[in-house]
């Protein structure tokens, strides 16, 4: 598969800046999908054209492929030219062999609304036989004015939509990237359900999940009952381990878009909640989503969500109750794990440390994920059940803590459960 970005712009050439590539290069990667390149066959001033060729043709995998090249981009983060992060510019992104399966107008129904101007061809058979019909390839010509960053999250949510196929496990975590890619546009798309049903593999559990996110006023009343997904059985868990803690304030270290949040606010014994991350953008979705503009004085009192990173020291963690890191660890590097062990056991040393984690023992019941693959794209490393209670134990021996591990959701004989937590608490004699 190939994809091509043309761009014009104050000076077009600059688009190196934003996408952390250098225009002089042709660079190359083995990435789990393939192997992938990034070239720039045009630079000037006035039109300079990226291209993306990924040896795998699934959408899905360059779809993932963009989100490893170009995570900052995505993420709209530019610290050499700031500036050029909200800067909209005239596009043309082509995708002379995109899969399309659905209707002839698909395309045009997904990136239409957003605003771009679609030109998508159908790709017969064979052109020597005619009779053969279209084949399920689109030949397609996106053309808008966004900045860079909007338009790659578009791509990367509506690209394995118009597959209709995603080539690798579709969990709860795909529920949240959802939510955390297309949060400010999806809510609003017409084709809003279709898009999570098709990203979500037709998953019901996930999709009613994203769009209570992304449509919470959205009617009910037709969703038929259905068991708890493992992001609210985590969710429960980790509320019942505070209960029993008697914690009555709590950080929610990683706290992404406010799930667990909002659950906190919902139980008054929780007095004090302050929810911490490192994405700006995550933070202000969390403002949105719990609605804290219209909130109350008296609660809008007991929340706070403030920046900060799980592996820096902040003085603005310290004197809390408990602590929860609920699917924060796997997303930092192993190298840097001792310093967000530091940050959390040894500077802000909350009287309770919840941390939920992947089991990585359990993989291998997830249709389509293959023997050694992480769960999720962003993870860095996946414990198994023996190294997480090695290293709880480590952290609890090194830190004056005692240190409990239990499993979340469904138990398997062989391999556990898929979700596995820490309930580490502060021995009183260290202090």
């Amino acid at each position: 598969m190939t994809a091509n970005a043309t761009t014009d712009f104050p000076d077009a050439s600059e688009i190196g800046y934003l996408l952390h590539k250098h225009p002089d290069r042709v660079q190359s990667w083995n990435l789990p999908m393939g192997t992938t390149t990034v070239l720039y066959p045009e630079v000037s001033a006035q039109r300079t054209t990226v291209a993306v060729l990924l040896s795998d043709g699934a959408a899905s995998g360059l779809a993932v492929a963009l989100s490893r090249l170009f995570k900052q981009t995505l993420a709209g983060v530019c610290s050499t030219r700031p500036e050029l992060v909200s800067t909209a510019m005239d596009l043309t992104i082509s995708m002379p062999s995109a899969p399309s399966r659905g209707s002839a107008d698909l395309a045009s129904r997904m990136f239409g609304p957003l605003g771009w101007t679609v030109d998508a061809r159908p790709i017969p058979l064979d052109p020597t036989q005619p009779t053969w019909g279209d084949s399920e390839y689109i030949d397609l010509v996106l053309t808008g004015t966004f900045t860079l960053s909007a338009a790659l999250r578009h791509l990367y949510v509506l690209l394995p939509v118009l597959d209709d196929g995603k080539h690798y496990w579709v969990g709860e975590d795909e529920a949240d990237k959802l939510v955390r890619v297309a949060g400010d546009w999806l809510g609003d798309h017409p084709e809003s359900s279709l898009i999570s049903s098709r990203y979500l593999a037709h998953r019901r559990e996930l999709v009613a999940s994203a769009l209570d996110r992304l449509v919470p006023d959205a009617p009910q009343d037709d969703v038929a009952p259905r068991d708890p997904t493992l992001a609210e059985q985590r969710v429960h868990a980790v509320l019942a381990a505070l209960a029993e803690s008697g914690a009555r304030s709590v950080i929610d270290l990683g706290c992404g878009e406010g799930r667990l949040l909002r659950d906190l606010l919902a139980h008054s014994t929780f007095e004090r909640i302050l929810g911490a991350d490192v994405s700006d953008r995550a933070l202000a979705k969390a403002h949105r989503r719990l609605r804290l503009d219209e909130m109350a004085d008296r609660q809008r009192s007991r929340i706070e969500l403030i920046q900060s990173s799980a592996t820096y020291r902040d003085v603005r963690l310290q004197g809390f109750d408990a602590m929860v890191l609920m699917e924060v660890i796997e997303h930092v590097d192993l190298a840097r794990l001792p310093a967000l062990v530091r940050s959390v056991f040894s500077q802000a040393r909350p009287r309770t440390v919840l941390v939920t984690t992947p089991n990585s023992e359990y993989n291998v019941l997830y249709p389509g994920l293959e023997a050694g693959s992480f769960r999720h794209v962003d993870h860095r490393f996946e414990f198994t059940r023996a190294q997480f209670e090695q290293w709880s134990a480590a952290v609890a021996g090194d830190h004056a803590y005692a240190v409990r591990v239990e499993g979340i959701g469904p138990r398997d004989p062989n391999h556990g459960t898929p979700t596995q937590m820490a309930v580490f608490t502060r021995e009183e004699q260290s202090e």
